[in-house]
């Protein structure tokens, strides 16, 4: 579509369509309903954007009144707030009607640690540095993730330290786990996820891996 005509209909549907249309739009404001809020973040949750585009896609939700631009970050306007059951909706019809088991293409191991990484509950583990170890067999690939008084961090090469648990398990799985589709415990039961590391910690894992904003919906799809 030329960018600078519209669809030449008088309705609220295809003024939707003009500023929430283009490729990546909606993904970005996916992002942005579920925290993020600064440009590296938005880049970093969708690799396969082009920083220029990104930085031209939210130039459009601005002069929508999408978003607002204060210092470093990118802010939801009510408007932008008001568009969370769209987004979160088109997750549920997708979830019911389209998500069948993964393509190949699909399986990102960075981009899955990243959207992990953002998602962690640390309450109540030790008072220090943490770090948790992804072993992907089927990829032959590891991650660590390193809590620290900086915050959550990724690792695609050894820090060094030591790790506290570790997580042996093919990337197809931990993606279903991720997004709901299987109980971290009953991977673990059948055998499809190992857990490594002193048993309180362990034990906890349950928690401290926090799932996908967007599990509650694939878990309900399910049923």
């Amino acid at each position: 579509m030329d960018e600078s005509k519209g669809y030449g209909q008088y309705c609220p549907v295809t003024r939707a369509v003009e500023v929430l249309g283009e490729r990546w739009s909606l993904l970005i404001l996916r992002d942005m309903i579920v925290g993020a809020t600064r440009f590296n973040d938005l880049a970093r949750g969708n690799p396969g954007l082009s920083r220029t585009l990104l930085s031209k896609r939210l130039r459009q939700f601005e002069r929508a009144g999408i978003i607002e631009h204060v210092d470093d970050q990118y802010l939801l306007t009510p408007a932008g707030r008001d568009l969370e059951a769209l987004v979160m909706g088109l997750g549920a019809w997708g979830a019911k009607w389209q998500f069948e088991d993964p393509r190949d293409e699909e399986l990102d191991p960075e981009l899955l640690m990243w959207w992990v990484h953002d998602r962690l509950d640390l309450t109540g583990l030790p008072d220090r540095r943490f770090v948790i170890e992804f072993d992907f067999t089927d990829q032959r690939r590891r991650f660590w993730i390193v809590n620290d008084a900086n915050g959550p961090s990724v690792c695609n090469r050894d820090p060094g330290f030591e790790v506290d648990v570790r997580v042996v398990s093919d990337l197809p799985t931990m993606y279903k786990v991720w997004l709901g589709q299987v109980e971290l415990k009953t991977a673990v039961r059948d055998g499809r996820v190992d857990l490594h590391g002193p048993a309180p910690l362990v034990r906890r894992m349950s928690a401290v891996l926090q799932l996908s904003p967007v599990a509650g919906i694939v878990a309900a799809a399910q049923r």
